[in-house]
C-alpha cells in the first residue's frame, strides 16, 4: 500500500496546502508545473496563514536553525498532531522536532 493509500484509508485525504506552498514548487514552466499541478488538483489549497502560524513559524526557525520560511509555516500549521509530505526531509525533520506532534514523510 502506497502512502497515498495508506493517508485515504485512514481518513487523512486529502491534504490541505498553504498558498505559500504553491510559491515555492510551482515555476511558471508548464513543463515542471504539470506534475505539481496534477498533485495539487487532488489537495484542499487554503489560502489563509493566520498571524499565529506566521509567528510560531518564526519560532520554530529559529529553535531549528534550518528551513525556509514556507517550511517553517508549513510545520507550524501542522501543528499539533498533523503530517507533512515533504521531499525536503532533513529541513522538515529539523522543524518538526520543536513542533508539537508532528510526523514528516516522503513523498
Amino acid at each position: 500500500m502506497g502512502l497515498i493509500s495508506a493517508f485515504q484509508s485512514s481518513g487523512l485525504w486529502p491534504p490541505t496546502v498553504p498558498t505559500v506552498v504553491l510559491a515555492e514548487s510551482l515555476s511558471g514552466h508548464p513543463r515542471t508545473d504539470v506534475p505539481v499541478s496534477r498533485l495539487i488538483k487532488l489537495c484542499e489549497v487554503d489560502e489563509r496563514v493566520p498571524r499565529s502560524a506566521a509567528r510560531r513559524a518564526g519560532e520554530l526557525r529559529a529553535l531549528a536553525k534550518r528551513g525556509s520560511a514556507v517550511d517553517a509555516i508549513v510545520v507550524a500549521l501542522a501543528e499539533p498532531g498533523g503530517a507533512v509530505l515533504t521531499g525536503d526531509l532533513s529541513d522538515m525533520r529539523a522543524l518538526a522536532a520543536h513542533a508539537d506532534n508532528v510526523h514528516v514523510y516522503r513523498v
